[in-house]
């Protein structure tokens, strides 16, 4: 079965190209269906449309345009399909301000890679990643929610958002951050198969990490093979220096910090009973 799709309106500028097996981008234009068996979209991977600039010598004629589309057999639908990594990231933010644990677990996939600066090994696999946004949506209480600030996609596939926390609609402050995201097609659903998100940190150095960069890099540059081994196993050098302090430090500071804790607790729970005669006070005889 044969059906033609007529699209109106001129188009001064641009040609529309329908190509077959061509990959989808959303496009929204005004079109009439001349067929009654019409009622969907093309399917993906069997017709597709892409959107070139007219060149300089190309005639301008733009009377009518027609999709010839050629299903299977009569009364077949014809149902297209297109896949947006950015309107399903938007899509994934609402279910973590919802608190839709359900349907976020199903933008996840199963070997999903999920990469946060703020913490120091990668979160690795589905059951781990959503234990992880069951504590974050928890931390989150009823008030705190993602502001989507914007949304860049580089294809069907991979994604970057900024966004920040707000209170109630109100900035929270060293609440930004970017999110990268690389989708994979499981079945007719786009899921996140790697997720890497970097976080605004609340300690502002400003020109001392200049200045500490300058530094680090003069050193590399002075000894490369210390450079070297140093960028392949970062880690090792901050394990040696917790061993040091466990064998020789913690014995000594371990127990000031231990009275300091103690003493600031106590001064607390002091401010905290003064607050609660003043306020018992202020009923009793204010009222």
């Amino acid at each position: 079965m044969t059906s033609a799709v007529n699209f109106s309106g001129l188009i001064p500028q641009n040609t529309l190209c329908f190509n077959a097996r061509a990959r989808l981008m959303p496009t929204f234009m005004a079109f009439r269906r001349s067929s009654a068996s019409l009622q969907k979209f093309a399917k993906k991977e069997q017709h597709g449309f892409c959107l070139r600039k007219q060149t300089q010598n190309e005639p301008l004629n733009y009377r009518g345009l027609e999709l010839i589309t050629q299903s299977a057999a009569d009364g077949d639908d014809i149902v297209l399909n297109h896949f947006s990594s950015a309107s399903m990231i938007n899509k994934f933010y609402t279910c973590i301000n919802e608190k839709n644990l359900k349907k976020l677990e199903e933008y996840i996939s199963d070997d999903c890679c999920f990469e946060d600066c703020s913490f120091v090994s990668t979160i690795q696999g589905k059951k781990e990643v959503m234990h992880f946004y069951r504590q974050l949506t928890t931390g989150m209480g009823q008030n705190v929610k993602f502001r989507i600030e914007h949304v860049c996609q580089d294809d069907e596939f991979t994604a970057g958002v900024n966004w920040h926390l707000e209170w109630k609609n109100t900035l929270i402050p060293c609440t930004r951050g970017c999110s990268f995201y690389e989708c994979a097609l499981e079945g007719d659903r786009l899921v996140i198969k790697k997720a890497r998100v970097v976080t605004e940190s609340p300690i502002k150095p400003g020109g001392l990490a200049l200045t500490l960069l300058k530094n680090v890099t003069a050193i590399f540059d002075d000894f490369p093979k210390f450079a070297e081994w140093f960028l392949k196993s970062p880690y090792v050098i901050i394990q040696f220096l917790a061993k040091i302090y466990t064998r020789f430090l913690a014995p000594f500071i371990n127990p000031l910090l231990k009275s300091y804790i103690r003493i600031w607790n106590f001064m607390t729970q002091m401010f905290t009973l003064a607050l609660s005669m003043l306020l018992y006070i202020s009923k009793k005889y204010f009222q």
